[in-house]
């Protein structure tokens, strides 16, 4: 009986120390992304990625489904483009004639564009 009270007691605190940890944990710059921004952004800014880039992948997540309104060139589909701007890692955004690597966050994004 005691066994047993240990045993539930021991996955309820467990569960209880999980969904702490994916609350705390939570992409919260996911929640900053509307359809405004990501329009803004789209204005301000070209995102070049390609089909595939795990990167890419992360990038576009954190947009949800306004990802939709970003200007994007795909490398895979649209080579030239990317061979005319020196495109060498994706994702690439390029902002004001600035080239900037990898994953950038919302908070990056939001400060070299204004939006």
């Amino acid at each position: 009986m005691v066994k047993k009270s240990v045993l539930i007691t021991t996955i309820i605190i467990s569960i209880i120390l999980i969904f702490s940890v994916y609350i705390l944990r939570g992409d919260k710059t996911h929640i900053d992304v509307n359809e405004t921004f990501a329009k803004c952004l789209a204005s301000e800014s070209i995102m070049y990625m390609q089909t595939g880039c795990h990167a890419c992948k992360q990038q576009e997540d954190l947009f949800g489904d306004n990802y939709k309104y970003l200007s994007i060139v795909n490398c895979l589909e649209e080579p030239l483009k990317c061979a005319v701007v020196e495109i060498e890692a994706t994702p690439t955004w390029i902002i004001n004639g600035q080239k900037y690597e990898g994953v950038q966050t919302i908070e990056k994004l939001k400060e070299v564009t204004g939006c």
